[in-house]
């Protein structure tokens, strides 16, 4: 005899481990847009969209014919128009899907003393207010900012890195690129990030730390110079007064145990954060 759960059992038996995987899929590649958009100001231009498609369903449940005609007009030029809107958002999903290591394959600085080396060289130029930048490549490649600056191709070190960024030194204004164990280039340009409310509380050298790790899936290091505070960059977000252990541990995460214990938790910037910083920041 049927039962008020027939209906139920009927939905479910055309979903074949195929379609489960399909929706798995396409749940994924939204999660990740979503993720992605998150706290920008293409967030803003989703939520009007949704709102133009809204209106297209009220208008057509309530008969309203010339609205329904002129957004069914609209209709074949939506494609187009989300590619010219979110074309950087869109390029910076597809980068951390291919960017993402599937693998165990180890990370770019395998041994603990050009890490220690790092840490020592900022932990140093914070003690000094010394302003820094360094970049830290991971498997996007940076060639076409490193041709921006002065090629090195040095091995990494403290005293190199101290050299680099002193204040008399003309490479003292760029950012520094670290490929591997080494330094591949000096004082090179970074593009700024544009999310309005960063853009707002941080001086140029921290919208340039945001604005490469959205472009590419690297991490910057950042030395305030008017706070001597160290702050950490990576997937557009960014994580402020840093201790030294805490330093340590976001390079070795992001760089070597992301395979082993998933996907570095990426610090979402805090109101509180942005008005401490946006106090002591200055023009750095």
């Amino acid at each position: 005899m049927p039962t008020f759960t027939s209906p139920i059992f009927s939905a479910y038996s055309g979903l074949t481990p195929v379609a489960v995987l399909d929706i798995l899929i396409v749940a994924f590649l939204i999660y990740q847009f979503l993720m992605t958009v998150r706290g920008r100001r293409a967030a803003h231009i989703l939520v009007g969209i949704l709102t133009v498609l809204g209106i297209y369903v009220v208008s057509s449940f309530l008969g309203l014919e010339l609205m329904r005609s002129a957004m069914a007009t609209l209709a074949p030029y939506v494609p187009f128009t989300l590619i010219v809107l979110f074309q950087s958002e869109i390029r910076r999903m597809l980068a951390r899907l291919g960017g993402r290591r599937w693998l165990s394959v180890g990370g770019r600085l395998q041994k603990r003393e050009f890490t220690e080396e790092l840490v020592l060289a900022l932990v140093q130029l914070q003690q000094q207010k010394v302003g820094a930048l360094v970049v830290v490549e991971r498997d996007i490649g940076l060639r076409s900012f490193i041709e921006s600056g002065v090629l090195m191709e040095a091995f990494l070190s403290r005293d190199l890195l101290l050299t680099v960024f002193h204040p008399g030194s003309a490479m003292h204004d760029g950012a520094v690129i670290v490929q591997g164990e080494k330094i591949a280039a000096a004082a090179c340009f970074l593009p700024l990030t544009v999310q309005p409310a960063l853009a707002r509380h941080l001086g140029t050298r921290h919208r340039a730390a945001i604005g490469v790790t959205e472009e590419t899936d690297c991490l910057s290091l950042i030395v305030s110079e008017e706070t001597g505070r160290i702050s950490v960059a990576a997937f557009g977000e960014i994580e402020t007064d840093v201790s030294q252990e805490r330093l340590e541990q976001r390079i070795t995460e992001h760089l070597i145990q992301r395979t082993s214990n998933g996907p570095v938790r990426e610090v979402r910037w805090s109101d509180s954060q942005m008005e401490r910083e946006a106090r002591d920041a200055g023009t750095d």
